[in-house]
Parts: C-alpha cells; sequence; structure tokens
C-alpha cells in the first residue's frame, strides 16, 4: 500500500491477539503501528506523539473505546488524526454515539482485513486533503499577516498624505473687509481630489475657487497637490490667476484666462489621464462685480438677501479633457447681504436612503433649512450635519464634499 497522509498508526485493545493480528497487516503495507492496551494509555501515547491514524476497540475495560474518542478530540492539537472505532455493534443509536464522539469510521468485528485497507484508504485521502487545506490556511494566514503589515504602512503613509494635503488649505476662512470666504473638505478617504481656496492680491481684490478632481484616492490627491501649487495663496509668482504689473503689485487675471491656461498645462503632460472640474471667481467688493469661469462643474448657488435663491452660470467642459477649449466668463452683479455657494458634485450626487441622489432642488432644500443667522464655517458644519442625516447609511459618504461660501457685505 503506497503511504500518503496515514504513516504512524496507533491500534488500541484490550486483546493482546486482535492488537497483533491489526498490527501484522498494518505493517505488512508499510505502516508504523504503536499499540495500547487500554484508553488510558493510548491517552499517554498521543499527549507525546500525534499518530495520523487510530483503529481503537468498541469494548473495553475502564475507559471505553467511545470514552477515549471523545477524550482524545478535546486534545488541543492542530493535527486531525483519522479516527476508527472497531465494534460488534451495529445499531443505528450505537453509531450515532461513536459519531457524536469524534469517531471517523466504523468497522465490525472481526475485521476483514481487506476491508481494513479500503477504509484507511478513503481515510487517508480524507487526511490529505484535510491537511492540504491546513495548509493553504496556513499561506492564507501568512499572507494576510504581511498584507495587513503592508497596510499598516500604506495607512501611516496616507495619513501623513491627508496632513500634506490638508496643508493646501492653510485656513478655512477669511475676512476680507466686512466680506467673508469660508472653506468646506470632506474626503470620503484618507485623502480626496476636491480641492478650495481663496486669495487675495490686494485691498477688495479677491479670487476663490471649487475643483473636483477626476477618480478617488492618491493619484487624484497628487493632482490637488500640483494644482495647489498653481493657485497658491502663499507664492503669488507661482500662482496662475495671478500676473505681476509694473513690476510693483499683483493683479488677478480674466477667469476665462485662468482655465485655458489650466487646461493647456494638463493637455501638454502626456501620460495624465486626470481631469477635473472647477468655478473659478473673482470679485470686486467696491463695486459688487462677481466674474467667473465654470469648467464642468456643478452651478453655483446664489441666495440673494431678500431670500430668492438661483443656480448660475453656463456649464463649460472640464479642464484637461480637450486642448484649445475656449472658456467663456459668467458675470453677475452682487448686493450686500447676498451669499453663493459653490460646491462638488459630492453633494448633489450624494446616494439617499430611497436610492436617488440629493440632486441641486434637494441641496436647496438643505441650504433653505439651515440656520439664516449662521454665516461662514457654522453654515458650513451645518449644511455638511444635514446631508449626513439624509444620505444612505448603507452607501454612506461615496464621494469627496467640498464647497467654498462667500458672503458679500460691501467693500
Amino acid at each position: 500500500m503506497e503511504l500518503g497522509a496515514i504513516r504512524k498508526v496507533l491500534v488500541v485493545d484490550d486483546s493482546r491477539l486482535q492488537r497483533r493480528i491489526l498490527s501484522s497487516s498494518l505493517k505488512k503495507w508499510g505502516f508504523e503501528v504503536i499499540e495500547a492496551d487500554s484508553g488510558e494509555q493510548a491517552m499517554e501515547i498521543c499527549g507525546r506523539s500525534m499518530p495520523d491514524l487510530i483503529v481503537s476497540d468498541w469494548v473495553m475495560p475502564g475507559m471505553t473505546g467511545v470514552e477515549f474518542c471523545g477524550t482524545f478530540r478535546r486534545l488541543n492539537s492542530d493535527k486531525y488524526c483519522y479516527f476508527i472505532l472497531l465494534t460488534s455493534k451495529s445499531e443505528k443509536n450505537e453509531v450515532a454515539q461513536g459519531l457524536d464522539a469524534g469517531a471517523d469510521d466504523f468497522l465490525i468485528k472481526p475485521v476483514d482485513a481487506d476491508e481494513l485497507r479500503a477504509r484507511i484508504s478513503a481515510g487517508d485521502r480524507i487526511l490529505g486533503m484535510q491537511r492540504e487545506l491546513s495548509h493553504k490556511n496556513e499561506m492564507i494566514a501568512l499572507a494576510l499577516d504581511e498584507l495587513k503589515v503592508a497596510h499598516d504602512a500604506i495607512d501611516k503613509d496616507l495619513i501623513q498624505a491627508r496632513k500634506i494635503q490638508e496643508s493646501l488649505v492653510p485656513e478655512f476662512s477669511r475676512d476680507f473687509g466686512r466680506s467673508r470666504v469660508s472653506l468646506l473638505l470632506k474626503p470620503c478617504g484618507h485623502i480626496g481630489g476636491d480641492l478650495v481656496g481663496m486669495f487675495s492680491p490686494g485691498e477688495n481684490r479677491l479670487g476663490f475657487y471649487s475643483i473636483d478632481v477626476s477618480g478617488h484616492g492618491i493619484t487624484s490627491a497628487m493632482m490637488t497637490a500640483r494644482l495647489g501649487g498653481y493657485l497658491s495663496s502663499l507664492y503669488f509668482d507661482q500662482n496662475v490667476a495671478m500676473e505681476k504689473r509694473f513690476n510693483k503689485f499683483y493683479a488677478l487675471r480674466p477667469p476665462q484666462d485662468v482655465a485655458s491656461t489650466l487646461n493647456s498645462r494638463l493637455i501638454a503632460d502626456a501620460g495624465i489621464e486626470e481631469y477635473f472640474t472647477m468655478v473659478y471667481a473673482i470679485m470686486d467688493l467696491r463695486s459688487g462685480l462677481l466674474r467667473m469661469v465654470q469648467a464642468g462643474h456643478p452651478h453655483p448657488l446664489l441666495l440673494r438677501a431678500d431670500g430668492s435663491a438661483e443656480f448660475i452660470g453656463d456649464g463649460g467642459v472640464p479642464i484637461g479633457l480637450l486642448p484649445d477649449i475656449p472658456y467663456t466668463q459668467y458675470q453677475t452683479q452682487m448686493h450686500p447681504g447676498d451669499r453663493l455657494l459653490l460646491y462638488s458634485d459630492g453633494f448633489t450626487e450624494c446616494r439617499l436612503e430611497n436610492g436617488d441622489m440629493l440632486e441641486p432642488e434637494g441641496l436647496l432644500s438643505l441650504v433653505r433649512d439651515c440656520d439664516p443667522r449662521q454665516g461662514g464655517q457654522e453654515f458650513l458644519d451645518d449644511l455638511f450635519w444635514r446631508l449626513t442625516q439624509v444620505m444612505s447609511a448603507e452607501h454612506g459618504l461615496e464621494d469627496d464634499v467640498s464647497a467654498t461660501f462667500f458672503e458679500f457685505n460691501g467693500p
């Protein structure tokens, strides 16, 4: 008989003759055989060295074969052993008792050598599959441990990356005279692809924006880092939205020119597949004239001081999709008390409990539910909280959520 998973066999029987008969056949088939004349002795042997197969008599003085089987199965061992009970009992309740104790198979005495050999072959196949499964489980456990180490390292890097990304927005609220710009940035993961910001090259001149890079995760976050440099609020000489005049002061470039410049830079970079949507606006705080460019971003929500509201803008093509796209300027007159909300589609495409999306009308409803006395950061925090109350608990925040909120109160 070709040896497989079963190599060491323990024969347990209080009859010396029966043990010798079984041992003779087993040794002839190439197995290593150990003998025990009682369940107690067999337990001592198993405690020292676990066999691959146990062939035990049912009826023995002291510990019976069934009792031995049950006690053996309670041993703490990571190696499975196949257990055959020898019995003259064939009643169903007796067989059930043996199975409950942990026996794998039964043989009726007197034992036929060919039948014993067949039962051992069946046990060998089962034991082989079990050990192969255990080996694979061990490999999976090792792989999971390695993945956990890698995941922890990635998680640590992502936490640091989030800190770096947060540094792109050095301040979330700033007063410009009597007016104010407030920002909201809530990535759906450690890092995100949304970016908001503001800058002012001088008194009564103000620029602010809302950007949503395609996709999620690391690639999008790297793009926002790059855009943060292009629209820096600290280094005006790097900011593509500004130009130096008379070598003395910086002026804000027309919004459509800024969009064209960003589009040209993105298109020129070979291998970059990402694009982004954007609303970039500049404000003359003296006249109240707002000029902006909309490049595929959701329509800004203009909240008038008289309580009326309207979505403004004329659409436009996302930046980085096509070369030489002409971008047009949209302008409107704002009056003291008017407010403007730029937001990413993380708001309007948020999944509700009924499976529908929030849509612009739902966003307007949330805005109207907010306390009208709140302003700035309090308003944005309240708006985001209300979004979390209506979003689907099953899907949660599936996209980054961001907003730029401008409150105009005159020069």
